[in-house]
């Protein structure tokens, strides 16, 4: 087996509609990495102004104001350049957490693909309101099919 020090790492933005994140959230991402289940790589907070002015918080030097609380282990991997382009999706007057987060639960798994020649060809995440939206309809769906046959 390929011994991988990393697992696969995604890039999340996560915006909202306030100027800073919500704690709850951060506080939850921490209490997965406690768990082993991701590992954040890096994150910044990006802020914009109303006046379409960014501003940035390494969360390096700011973890216990926002409630994250981890311990980040590659800061300085989001680069610059994938700020300024993320930043368009920003509204004024908004904020948004900018993560590279290591699903440190598929270590193993992307190592036995290694290790057997697999190569990913593809990934692609669907967020979880469109799955859960696209269950709840299909259960809604069958409820209805279900009423007619009784």
């Amino acid at each position: 087996m390929a011994d991988f020090r990393y697992g696969p790492v995604e890039l999340f933005l996560v915006g909202y509609e306030s100027r800073r994140p919500d704690a709850a959230t951060l506080g939850e991402l921490a209490g997965l990495v406690e768990g082993g289940l991701v590992r954040v790589l890096d994150l910044v907070i990006i802020s914009k102004s109303d006046d379409g002015e960014i501003s940035l918080v390494e969360i390096e030097d700011e973890d216990n104001e926002y409630g994250f609380g981890a311990e980040l282990l590659v800061s300085g991997l989001i680069s610059e350049e994938d700020i300024a382009e993320v930043a368009e999706l920003i509204e004024p007057g908004t904020s948004a957490t900018f993560a590279a987060i290591e699903l440190a639960f598929l270590r193993t798994l992307a190592g036995k693909v290694a290790a057997g020649g697999g190569v990913v060809l593809a990934t692609e995440r669907i967020p979880a309101p469109v799955v859960n939206a696209l269950i709840d309809a299909a259960d809604e769906a069958v409820g209805e099919l279900e009423s007619e046959g009784e």
